[in-house]
Protein backbone atom coordinates (compact mmCIF):
# COMPACT_ATOMS: atom_id res chain seq x y z
CA UNK A 1 0.00 0.00 0.00
CA UNK A 2 1.34 3.44 -0.91
CA UNK A 3 0.96 6.21 1.58
CA UNK A 4 0.50 9.89 0.70
CA UNK A 5 3.52 12.06 1.43
CA UNK A 6 1.39 14.26 3.69
CA UNK A 7 0.70 11.21 5.88
CA UNK A 8 4.35 10.21 6.29
CA UNK A 9 6.88 12.41 8.03
CA UNK A 10 10.37 12.01 9.48
CA UNK A 11 11.83 13.05 12.80
CA UNK A 12 15.40 12.92 14.07
CA UNK A 13 15.97 12.22 17.75
CA UNK A 14 17.75 15.13 19.46
CA UNK A 15 19.56 15.25 22.80
CA UNK A 16 16.66 17.20 24.35
CA UNK A 17 14.30 14.32 23.42
CA UNK A 18 16.15 11.81 25.60
CA UNK A 19 16.20 10.88 29.27
CA UNK A 20 19.12 10.05 31.58
CA UNK A 21 19.33 6.58 29.99
CA UNK A 22 19.97 8.15 26.57
CA UNK A 23 16.70 6.99 25.02
CA UNK A 24 13.63 8.96 23.97
CA UNK A 25 11.68 10.12 27.00
CA UNK A 26 8.16 8.68 27.10
CA UNK A 27 6.40 12.05 26.98
CA UNK A 28 8.11 13.04 23.72
CA UNK A 29 6.37 10.32 21.72
CA UNK A 30 2.87 11.77 22.02
CA UNK A 31 4.25 15.24 21.32
CA UNK A 32 5.80 13.92 18.13
CA UNK A 33 2.51 12.31 17.17
CA UNK A 34 0.70 15.62 17.60
CA UNK A 35 3.39 17.55 15.71
CA UNK A 36 3.23 15.04 12.86
CA UNK A 37 -0.55 15.50 12.73
CA UNK A 38 -0.14 19.30 12.60
CA UNK A 39 2.49 19.02 9.86
CA UNK A 40 0.28 16.63 7.90
CA UNK A 41 -2.62 19.10 7.98
CA UNK A 42 -0.37 21.89 6.73
CA UNK A 43 1.13 19.73 3.97
CA UNK A 44 -2.40 18.79 2.93
CA UNK A 45 -3.28 22.50 2.71
CA UNK A 46 -5.04 23.15 6.02
CA UNK A 47 -3.27 26.03 7.80
CA UNK A 48 -2.81 25.65 11.55
CA UNK A 49 -4.77 28.86 12.21
CA UNK A 50 -7.82 27.25 10.63
CA UNK A 51 -7.84 24.53 13.29
CA UNK A 52 -5.95 25.69 16.37
CA UNK A 53 -6.62 28.72 18.59
CA UNK A 54 -3.99 31.33 19.20
CA UNK A 55 -3.29 32.41 15.64
CA UNK A 56 -3.42 36.01 14.47
CA UNK A 57 -6.73 35.51 12.67
CA UNK A 58 -10.24 34.87 13.91
CA UNK A 59 -10.41 32.07 16.46
CA UNK A 60 -11.81 28.73 15.24
CA UNK A 61 -15.39 28.13 16.35
CA UNK A 62 -14.66 24.46 16.99
CA UNK A 63 -12.09 23.13 19.47
CA UNK A 64 -10.54 19.68 19.10
CA UNK A 65 -9.41 18.56 22.56
CA UNK A 66 -7.69 15.22 22.97
CA UNK A 67 -10.04 12.96 24.91
CA UNK A 68 -7.96 9.79 24.81
CA UNK A 69 -4.35 8.89 24.08
CA UNK A 70 -1.91 6.05 24.46
CA UNK A 71 1.60 5.11 23.42
CA UNK A 72 3.37 1.80 22.88
CA UNK A 73 7.12 1.39 22.85
CA UNK A 74 8.69 -1.58 21.06
CA UNK A 75 12.37 -0.62 20.87
CA UNK A 76 14.55 2.24 22.15
CA UNK A 77 15.24 5.36 20.11
CA UNK A 78 18.57 7.14 20.61
CA UNK A 79 20.15 10.43 19.65
CA UNK A 80 20.63 10.68 15.89
CA UNK A 81 18.05 8.05 14.99
CA UNK A 82 15.76 9.21 12.19
CA UNK A 83 12.29 7.72 12.45
CA UNK A 84 9.51 7.66 9.89
CA UNK A 85 6.12 8.52 11.33
CA UNK A 86 3.20 7.13 9.34
CA UNK A 87 -0.22 8.52 10.19
CA UNK A 88 -3.43 6.53 9.98
CA UNK A 89 -6.31 8.94 10.66
CA UNK A 90 -9.82 7.56 11.10
CA UNK A 91 -13.17 9.22 11.59
CA UNK A 92 -15.03 7.49 14.43
CA UNK A 93 -18.33 9.40 14.27
CA UNK A 94 -19.52 12.86 13.16
CA UNK A 95 -17.72 14.57 16.05
CA UNK A 96 -14.75 12.34 16.80
CA UNK A 97 -11.62 11.08 15.05
CA UNK A 98 -8.33 9.51 15.97
CA UNK A 99 -4.87 9.52 14.49
CA UNK A 100 -2.75 6.41 14.95
CA UNK A 101 0.95 7.06 14.42
CA UNK A 102 3.35 4.23 13.60
CA UNK A 103 7.03 5.01 14.14
CA UNK A 104 9.63 2.99 12.25
CA UNK A 105 13.41 3.00 12.35
CA UNK A 106 14.59 1.44 9.11
CA UNK A 107 12.39 -1.67 8.83
CA UNK A 108 11.72 -2.01 12.55
CA UNK A 109 8.58 -0.81 14.31
CA UNK A 110 9.80 1.12 17.35
CA UNK A 111 6.63 2.75 18.69
CA UNK A 112 3.05 3.76 18.06
CA UNK A 113 0.75 6.37 19.47
CA UNK A 114 -2.92 7.24 19.37
CA UNK A 115 -4.56 10.65 19.76
CA UNK A 116 -8.36 10.79 19.80
CA UNK A 117 -9.99 14.18 19.29
CA UNK A 118 -13.53 15.31 19.99
CA UNK A 119 -15.06 18.33 18.24
CA UNK A 120 -16.73 20.77 20.61
CA UNK A 121 -18.24 24.20 20.04
CA UNK A 122 -15.61 26.63 21.33
CA UNK A 123 -18.12 28.83 23.14
CA UNK A 124 -20.70 26.34 24.48
CA UNK A 125 -18.21 23.45 24.98
CA UNK A 126 -20.85 21.06 23.62
CA UNK A 127 -20.12 18.26 21.15
CA UNK A 128 -20.52 19.30 17.50
CA UNK A 129 -19.60 18.10 14.01
CA UNK A 130 -16.00 18.07 12.89
CA UNK A 131 -14.83 21.21 11.06
CA UNK A 132 -14.92 20.97 7.25
CA UNK A 133 -11.09 21.13 6.82
CA UNK A 134 -10.71 18.13 9.13
CA UNK A 135 -13.50 16.28 7.28
CA UNK A 136 -11.68 16.83 3.95
CA UNK A 137 -8.37 15.69 5.45
CA UNK A 138 -9.96 12.54 6.89
CA UNK A 139 -11.75 11.69 3.62
CA UNK A 140 -8.55 12.16 1.62
CA UNK A 141 -6.65 9.97 4.06
CA UNK A 142 -9.29 7.24 3.80
CA UNK A 143 -9.18 7.40 -0.01
CA UNK A 144 -5.38 7.10 0.03
CA UNK A 145 -5.72 3.64 1.62
CA UNK A 146 -8.12 2.19 -0.97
Amino acid sequence: MTICTWLELTRTVRFSDTDAAGVVHFQRLLGWCHQAWEASLEEFGVPAVAVFPGGPKEQPSVALPIVYCHANFCAPLRIGDTVVIQLRPKRLNPSCFEVISHLRLDDQKVASGCLRHLAIDASTRQRCNLPKPIEFWLKAAALSRI
